[in-house]
Formats: structure tokens, C-alpha cells, sequence
């Protein structure tokens, strides 16, 4: 038997081997509230280094903003060869409205088969898995090749400027020849590309006056309704989405579907926007003088901001009250949707549930696009986003489980490859 073989095999005897105390892991994590903004995520990370450091597995703590350290590791194996990068990230949604949730959403609970609570899903469980697998295979270090490095950063979900964002432009060692990451998604596909945020602020400013006396004019409350009726006007965008790219969708439509419900392959080659914030006025009967709210639009791979900003000039050309700002840009990615890993992830899949996840575009953002920028190939097999962003947030076991195999599995099978 081969080393690779033998580490495979090994490795799924001390997964089963530890199934509880990896649920016990998993539901400690989801425990720590990690919630951005405001962004603190130190419980959780000190929760991480007290796994990676009973397992002996090397790490370090970097913490360019103290609130939100980030973890990297990496170690070498026995034999030259190529560089596996692991990426999760520690952050999560905050909770809006804990009334709307059956339990406390961080609670933890391990209840009917599943994790519960806020982060559980996204991404808790992958970066779970990217920490348990980084632990294994640090034990099989004399018997694999290349190098593998793990980075659990505190800042993907306001974009990344003190978590990868930072480590790329100050740890290069992150990088590696291909990044695996956890993101949920559905473990039904494998997520090759995602749409790019474009997040602006608009500023509405207006006449004041007591609100009883519309003949003076609207508030800047109400130029603000309109201007967001008009700029819904950007969806309408026709992406030139490539032929591979759409035809590839097409194949994977069943299976997006099963995972994120019906109308998402439409969504992933559409512009989107939502309003998600919004501020203006001191009282009821008086004319607010201004009103400030944020937009977040999703442009589709075939649209990047240079196409949408004229429309965006025309739009605000009929509204002169009214500025805008950019906050956060990325552009959208994709890697090869035939690219290695991509066959490595659905050769493991189909051994360990029996079917073949195809390639797919995300409707969400993640930092795999850090990657992709730099010309390196980054996949996502992740858990289904079962509450991500709203209520009753949660995963099944099996899955979490499924999930943990599936990126030790592709790890191995990565490393065990000659670099071509």
C-alpha cells in the first residue's frame, strides 16, 4: 500500500475514531460569539489555539488589529513538492433579532442530529474542517510531500482588511499552489467563482422644515425612496456571462437547486442589490435634511464596476440632491471549473456518498477571491447555508462529518501529486 493510501485510510479511522470530541470542537467554536461588526473574535481564536496546541501542531497568532487576531500555520512534509493552502475564516453574521430564533443563537446545542446556532454553518463547520484536517496531517508529516498551510483569519465578513487581505500583503506564505476552503454553499457542488460585492454609500440631502408643509418641498428622507426605486433599475444589466460558464450552470442546475433552492443559477448571472442600511431624521413631523443608506450590489462574472458605474453617473444625474461613495469592491472571480482540485474534491465525494458534485458559481462573496486575484486556483466544499444571515442557524452532524472527510481526503490526495 502506498503512503498516500495508508494516510487515507488512516485518517478515516481517527476521524470516526474521534467523532464526538470533534462535534464537542465544533460546538464550543459556534459557542464563542464571533459576531462582525463589531468584529471581536478573541474567545474563538483562543478557542482554536487551545486545539492546535493540544495536537502539537504549529501555529502562530497574528493580530494587526488586536480585536481580530487571525491564526496562520504551516509545516512541511517529508519530501519536496507542492503547497496546499487551507483558508476558513472565524467571524460571523451578527444576530439582528434573537426573538426570531428558537434557541440561543449561540448556543451551541447539539440537538436532532445537528449543530445549532450562528456561525454554525457559515463557517464554522468549514473552518472546522480545515483546522482538524491541518491536525491530522501534521501527524503524517514523514510520510506525504510539499507543504500545507492553514490560515483562520477574523475579517472576511467585512471584507478582509485585517484578516487575509492583510496576511496576503504581509504573509505571502499563505498563498500556496491551490486554496481549499469550507465556505457553505451545499456539499452538492463544488463552488469554482463567486459574484463580486459592490457596496456604496448614498447621501440624500433636502430642504428642513415642519413635515406638514409638502409645498416647500420633500425631505431627504423621500428623494432618498426614489433614488432607491431608480437605482433597482442597475438589475436589469444583461452580463456577458461566458458560453463555458453558462453551459456549466446549466449542467449543475439540479444540484444548485437542491442545495440553495430554486432561481439560483438566474441569480448567480444577475446583478443584484439590496438596501441594507438606512439612516435620516430627529423626529417625526419635521423634514429630515439628510438620510444616508447602504447598498450592496452583486455583479455576476461578465460585469465588473467599470460596466455598472456610467449607469450608476445617469442614475444620480436625475437625482443632484444625492452623492455616492464606494465603501467595498471585489471584483467577481472564477478558477477553472475542470481545474484539479475540482476532480479531487468529486472522485472524494462520489467514494464517500455517491455522486459527483459539479462546478458552480456562488451568489456570495468569500476570500478565495484573494487567491484567484493572484492567478492561484481556489475551490469551496462546504456544508448548506441553512439559516446563514438570518434565524435558526444550524448543520447536520453527518454533514459537518462529510465535510471534514471530504477536505482531509482532497488534502492528501493534493500533496500525494506531482507538481506538473
Amino acid at each position: 500500500m502506498s503512503d498516500a493510501a495508508e494516510c487515507r485510510r488512516q485518517i478515516l479511522k481517527w476521524i470516526e475514531r474521534d467523532r464526538a470530541p470533534l462535534v464537542d470542537f465544533y460546538s464550543e467554536f459556534v459557542r464563542k460569539p464571533s459576531p462582525n461588526p463589531p468584529g471581536d473574535t478573541r474567545s474563538a481564536v483562543d478557542h482554536i489555539c487551545s486545539f492546535l496546541a493540544a495536537r502539537k501542531a504549529p501555529f502562530a497568532v497574528i493580530a494587526p488589529n488586536k480585536e481580530m487576531p487571525n491564526i496562520v500555520g504551516t509545516f512541511a512534509f517529508a519530501n519536496p513538492g507542492r503547497h496546499l493552502a487551507l483558508n476558513g475564516h472565524i467571524d460571523v453574521y451578527p444576530v439582528t433579532d434573537p426573538s426570531g430564533w428558537t434557541r440561543d443563537p449561540f448556543s451551541g446545542d447539539v440537538a436532532d442530529g445537528r449543530v445549532h446556532g450562528r456561525g454554525a454553518a457559515d463557517m464554522k463547520c468549514g473552518t472546522s474542517a480545515s483546522l482538524i484536517a491541518f491536525a491530522y496531517l501534521h501527524q503524517m508529516r514523514d510520510k506525504l510531500a510539499g507543504r500545507i498551510t492553514l490560515s483562520a483569519v477574523s475579517d472576511e465578513e467585512t471584507g478582509g482588511r485585517w484578516g487575509t487581505g492583510y496576511l496576503m500583503d504581509h504573509h505571502p506564505e499563505i498563498l500556496g499552489d491551490c486554496c481549499l476552503n469550507g465556505e457553505p454553499g451545499s456539499p452538492h457542488v463544488v463552488r469554482v467563482g463567486e459574484k463580486g460585492p459592490l457596496w456604496l454609500r448614498f447621501t440624500v440631502t433636502g430642504p428642513s422644515g415642519h413635515g406638514g408643509y409638502p409645498q416647500h418641498g420633500d425631505g431627504a428622507i423621500a428623494r432618498a425612496a426614489r433614488l432607491i426605486v431608480d437605482l433597482h433599475k442597475v438589475t436589469l444589466m444583461s452580463p456577458q456571462t461566458p458560453q463555458a460558464l453558462r453551459a456549466a450552470l446549466e449542467i449543475a442546475r439540479p444540484a444548485i437547486e437542491l442545495g440553495l433552492g430554486p432561481g439560483v443559477v438566474e441569480t448567480v448571472q444577475s446583478v443584484t442589490l439590496n438596501v441594507g442600511k438606512i439612516h435620516g431624521g430627529v423626529k417625526i413631523s419635521l423634514k429630515p435634511t439628510e438620510c444616508v443608506f447602504d447598498v450592496d450590489i452583486r455583479l455576476p462574472i461578465g460585469i465588473d464596476k467599470e460596466a455598472i458605474l456610467p449607469h450608476l453617473a445617469e442614475i444620480l444625474s436625475r437625482h443632484p440632491d444625492a452623492r455616492m461613495e464606494e465603501i467595498i469592491y471585489a471584483a467577481p472571480s472564477i478558477s477553472d471549473p475542470g481545474g484539479e482540485m475540482v476532480g479531487i474534491i468529486q472522485s472524494n465525494v462520489e467514494g464517500l456518498k455517491g455522486f459527483r458534485p459539479p462546478a458552480a458559481v456562488s451568489i456570495g462573496g468569500s476570500d478565495t477571491r484573494f487567491w484567484r486575484y493572484r492567478g492561484i486556483p481556489a475551490y469551496i466544499y462546504g456544508p448548506t447555508p441553512t439559516g446563514t444571515g438570518g434565524v435558526n442557524e444550524f448543520v447536520e452532524i453527518e454533514e459537518f462529518m462529510h465535510v471534514i472527510r471530504t477536505h482531509a481526503l482532497s488534502a492528501i490526495d493534493f500533496l500525494s501529486r506531482a507538481r506538473s
